[in-house]
């Protein structure tokens, strides 16, 4: 089992910027790949960020691609999510994700979640 927790999120401006962590613990060497996730209140969880755990290769949606940037600290079992230039629309919870397999596809353990929420 892999357990995640997430932190870093909270309240910003619009064009601000938010950092957010996401520390894994547990079975750590049965991960290939990390993610970040969000859900907006009343749509569906989207795929944001994911990363290679040993790799570093990485990818993006479309909409955070330029502003967003995922990184990880293998020393500390933990993955980061740098959000600039931050939108009303960035504002969701977003979920950090583990994975046995690639960084492209399905994910095995989440976190809780950390809100992040975005003002105009």
């Amino acid at each position: 089992q892999v357990q995640l927790v997430e932190s870093g999120g909270g309240l910003v401006q619009a064009g601000g910027s938010l950092r957010l962590s996401c520390a894994a613990s547990g079975s750590i060497f049965s991960i290939n790949a990390m993610g970040w996730f969000r859900q907006a209140p009343g749509k569906e969880r989207e795929f944001v960020a994911a990363i290679a755990w040993n790799g570093g290769v990485s990818y993006y949606a479309d909409s955070v691609k330029g502003r967003f940037t995922i990184s990880r600290d293998n020393a500390k079992n933990t993955v980061y999510l740098q959000m600039n230039s931050l939108k009303p629309e960035d504002t969701a919870d977003y979920y950090c994700a583990a994975g046995r397999r690639s960084i492209y596809s399905s994910y095995d353990y989440w976190g809780q979640g950390t809100q992040v929420t975005v003002s105009s």
